[in-house]
């Protein structure tokens, strides 16, 4: 059956939000003292949930954990948001994915709605999506499943016809949890090892390549691009 409920990821797989995510992460953890060699190893936080991030890689505790995504916003909603930029590519496949009128867009990322929201107008890609789901700024929502849960739910997907795409384990692992199927990108942050130990049901490496994939799903000329698992 052919996809026509499209879940886009947003950093890593539409825009490219290293500049602002790693300076607004050091920002963060410059005020709680704790010294980053450079920018290159704070790469790890694009994709995840900001507050599992901050607890995985340097075991803070819950105190310590909201102390450091206050920082991080303080930084993020004035500057960070718009140290980004969109993929080569990503705009001219959001035009003819949506010159489909069987085709449904919508954006599942775990940062914060209001800021997804934001990033996207500035960029003028808002219009393309029906909805655009993030999580809570209290971190609520903001598991992938819970994300992807929250869509099908809400605007009614049929499983069968809807993918997550991504560029992380997060959105992988998200997918399977829905019982969806999902196409993993290996033009963001996450690395093809990484993306492949979470069998996805579909791996591209270019936004080209997922374009066309996406294109031609409705005629199921796609087997050059299915994960051979």
């Amino acid at each position: 059956m052919p996809y026509t409920n499209l879940l886009f990821d947003l950093d890593g797989t539409l825009t490219d939000p290293k500049l602002g995510i790693t300076k607004s992460v050091q920002y963060a953890l410059d005020k709680m003292n704790i010294a980053v060699a450079s920018l290159e190893e704070l790469n790890k936080f694009i994709g995840p949930p900001l507050r599992v991030s901050f607890k995985d890689f340097y075991q803070l505790d819950e105190a310590q954990i909201e102390a450091a995504v206050d920082y991080y916003r303080e930084y993020f909603s004035v500057t960070g948001l718009f140290e980004n930029a969109v993929f080569p590519g990503v705009r001219e496949m959001l035009d003819r994915l949506s010159s489909d009128p069987q085709m449904r867009l919508f954006i599942a990322t775990s940062k914060a709605e209001v800021y997804a929201k934001q990033i996207l107008e500035h960029y003028e890609l808002s219009s393309y999506f029906e909805y655009i789901c993030g999580s809570e700024l209290d971190g609520a929502r903001s598991a992938k499943a819970e994300i992807i849960g929250y869509l099908m739910e809400n605007y009614n997907l049929d499983p069968d016809q809807t993918v997550m795409i991504g560029d992380r384990k997060h959105d992988i692992i998200g997918a399977h949890h829905q019982h969806i199927a999902s196409i993993a990108v290996g033009f963001g942050y996450g690395c093809e090892e990484e993306l492949t130990a979470e069998q996805p049901t579909h791996y591209v490496k270019s936004v080209e390549e997922l374009s066309d994939f996406l294109s031609l799903n409705h005629q199921q000329v796609n087997p050059f691009i299915q994960l051979q698992l």
